[in-house]
């Protein structure tokens, strides 16, 4: 047997063979790999062989190149890759990065990757022993190798998809390197391995900033620019990535700020024209990219007072009837964080945003809810008239108490439990109390005054509170059968209760007491001693509370 012999001679001689003698063997082991892998391998592990290859892997070796060749033939057996690394191979194969022969680099590159193909703790290794910046400049030196090239790429990708090499990656000048490897790429496949290593890497804030300062953006605008009207399925592919990347490296607060430029950048303004655009992949970008420029109030205010509200309105209006929904999602996340800025809202509210949001009161989709819900709660944050005219609105109103039990959908659900509450506590009107009781949404806020979140409890209990002193003889039975009276019991009675929260309880048992059948629950309950233990509360203002509903209390009973 051919392979037998070899490995004998190998294994008898070892690092004491002469060059020829060695490369004759090993030209038999590559010829033996070749013609069957999988038995090869295996005789070649059982031989022992292994250990001998890891004292001859040196860039002195006129065979490091064979050698390594034959460990990467050996490594694509799931099952001998631990061997491979138990033989010691990692540490040599590691240290050949360094030399200068490209053959001896690719085949190391190769047998590297496919000893720590699909393993996190090896490829952690490798980090740990510093190839990312080696493989970073072997990039740069030998541009021109292509098949070095796509080694390199290879190795990023597998490594990028750990956290660990993200800072790594991010003290090197791969960005510049992959931008400039970038602008040289004709063919659709090499353009996509590049892209598949960007994408994992612009999740790092850093390298974001870098890939920005590198010239990537200008080289996405051109990808969208010659795919936009193609047919062609790799261009349509082409034209996401690009895209999606784009929306990618303006998540960064730094390099989203840079892109901006004031509103003047010429980035921002070919995003704009993406909007109008007939292309769906690009609507979505578009959309997406304002909602990420709008993160601060000074972009917001810029954007509105340029016009990008109608921009938005125009694109909804496209998806109204079986519109994407993804569309959707998008131009509403970015009317939504448009309209958080004080300024804002009258502005957004008069070019008719609200009637425009109101139009996907129909969708059945959650994520459209959620967005639709949370842009409509923004608009009306102390705005008087906008939270009367919306709360009258008898379909809206409905639609929130059907979407208060959307138990699968837990953003839908606190949402519109929070849109139900803002309604009454920025109208304050009697009409929209009505409107909200007629419509069973009592139950609804007294849940909500439970939730876990002191900020939803807090804004539950003040609408409450708004009910109870504005139209409590309507709301009375609905507040009595959500047993209103035993929650605040509970609140007051809870240590862990915040400040705001036992505050506004007392605030609502005083206000509730105006009403027959809840006073009557009030004196069943033992309220008079949880209030007068709160006397002494750390908070003054609560202890005032606790003071003046104490006083109350004994005047009532």
């Amino acid at each position: 047997d051919n392979l037998s012999d070899t490995l004998e001679k190998l294994k008898l001689s070892g690092s004491d063979c002469t060059s020829d003698k060695l490369d004759g063997c090993l030209d038999c082991l590559l010829q033996a790999l070749g013609q069957n892998n999988i038995e090869s391998s295996e005789k070649i592990q059982q031989s022992g062989i292994l250990q001998v290859f890891a004292s001859l892997l040196n860039s002195q070796s006129s065979c490091a190149a064979k050698i390594a060749h034959i460990i990467a033939e050996i490594a694509k057996n799931e099952q001998l890759r631990i061997p491979c690394v138990d033989g010691g191979l990692i540490p040599p194969l590691v240290q050949l990065l360094n030399c200068k022969d490209q053959e001896v680099l690719l085949q190391t590159g190769r047998a590297l990757g496919n000893i720590c193909y699909d393993s996190h703790s090896l490829q952690a290794q490798l980090i740990n022993m510093g190839v990312i910046p080696t493989l970073v400049k072997l990039l740069g030196v030998h541009s021109q190798n292509t098949a070095l090239t796509e080694m390199c790429l290879v190795a990023f990708g597998n490594l990028a998809e750990l956290e660990s090499s993200k800072e790594q990656f991010a003290s090197t000048n791969v960005a510049e390197e992959l931008v400039k490897l970038f602008k040289k790429q004709t063919e659709h496949e090499k353009k996509e391995m590049i892209f598949e290593v960007l994408a994992p890497l612009a999740e790092h804030d850093a390298i974001k900033l870098q890939l920005v300062e590198g010239g990537l953006v200008e080289c996405l605008l051109d990808i969208v620019h010659e795919t936009v009207n193609s047919e062609k399925d790799e261009d349509i592919a082409e034209l996401k990535t690009a895209s999606d990347l784009m929306v990618l490296l303006l998540l960064g607060d730094e390099s989203m700020q840079k892109l901006f430029e004031g509103g003047k950048g010429s980035v921002f303004q070919r995003v704009l024209s993406w909007l109008p655009s007939h292309n769906h992949q690009l609507q979505l970008a578009g959309a997406l990219a304002i909602a990420n420029f709008a993160r601060n109030d000074g972009n917001c205010i810029h954007m509105v007072d340029n016009g990008i509200v109608q921009k938005l309105i125009d694109l909804l209006d496209r998806h109204v009837e079986d519109g994407n929904v993804t569309v959707q999602h998008a131009a509403l996340s970015a009317l939504r964080n448009l309209a958080i800025p004080v300024v804002n809202k009258a502005k957004m509210l008069s070019a008719g945003v609200a009637e425009e949001v109101l139009k996907f009161l129909k969708s059945e989709m959650p994520p459209v809810q959620f967005k639709l819900l949370g842009t409509l709660r923004m608009l009306i944050d102390a705005q008087a008239e906008a939270a009367e005219q919306l709360g009258k609105n008898v379909e809206l109103v409905e639609r929130l108490v059907e979407w208060c039990e959307a138990k699968d959908h837990a953003g839908v659900m606190g949402e519109s439990n929070r849109l139900l509450s803002a309604l009454i506590r920025h109208s304050k009107s009697k009409d929209v109390i009505r409107t909200i009781v007629e419509s069973g949404g009592i139950k609804h806020l007294v849940t909500m005054a439970t939730s876990e979140h002191v900020i939803m409890q807090n804004e539950a209990l003040v609408a409450l509170g708004l009910i109870a002193a504005i139209e409590l003889q309507s709301a009375e039975c609905y507040l009595e059968s959500a047993k209103l009276v035993q929650v605040l019991h509970r609140l007051l009675s809870d240590d862990k209760s915040a400040p705001e929260i036992k505050y506004n309880s007392m605030v609502l048992i005083c206000a509730v007491m105006g009403s027959e059948p809840l006073h009557k629950e009030v004196q069943s309950l033992a309220f008079l001693e949880v209030v007068s233990k709160l006397r002494s509360h750390e908070n003054k203002t609560v202890a005032q509370q606790a003071s003046l509903t104490e006083q109350k209390l004994t005047v009532q009973s």
